[in-house]
């Protein structure tokens, strides 16, 4: 698990999707994680399946999980 505070009131988490392929995967991915409360900035890279999110504290895991599936992927964990 990676989380470190960014800024003053900001945490990052790094979590592991699995099937991200493709420009559209990250941003489907992406759009679906920016809408939880309190995300600030989300990176989705396909090609290492790693996701960035920095939030105003720390995310409740279940609604990461819950946004990746939504989106068609599943979140493997957090790196």
């Amino acid at each position: 698990m990676t989380t470190h505070t960014d800024t003053p009131g900001s945490v990052t988490a790094v979590y592991q999707v699995t099937g991200m392929s493709c420009g559209h995967c990250e941003g489907s991915v992406s759009s679906e994680i920016s809408e939880l409360a309190g995300v600030t900035s989300v990176k989705a890279v396909a090609a290492t399946g790693e996701v960035t999110v920095v939030s105003e504290a720390p995310l409740d895991e279940a609604a990461v999980r819950a946004a990746v599936d939504e989106a068609g992927f599943e979140l493997a964990g957090r790196v």
